[in-house]
């Protein structure tokens, strides 16, 4: 009986460090997202700031040969 109290709480401790290891791998993993979709909008923002003002369809546009 002894044996097997031992031998769950080798288990228990195992498995609580991998909880953790676990719980830091999620807590970086979510920095990470947090920082790429915060460039990701920087992008945007950069990439709307470089548009021109007015855009113009294509259909807009005069063809070549009129």
């Amino acid at each position: 009986m002894e044996s097997r109290l031992a031998e769950l709480e080798i288990k228990v401790s195992f498995s609580e460090d991998l909880l953790e290891q676990i719980n830091l791998t999620v807590f970086r993993q979510q920095q990470q997202i947090d920082q790429l979709v915060l460039a990701i909008a920087e992008l945007r923002r950069q990439l709307q700031a470089s548009l021109p003002e007015e855009s113009h369809s294509p259909r807009e546009e005069i063809p070549p040969h009129y």
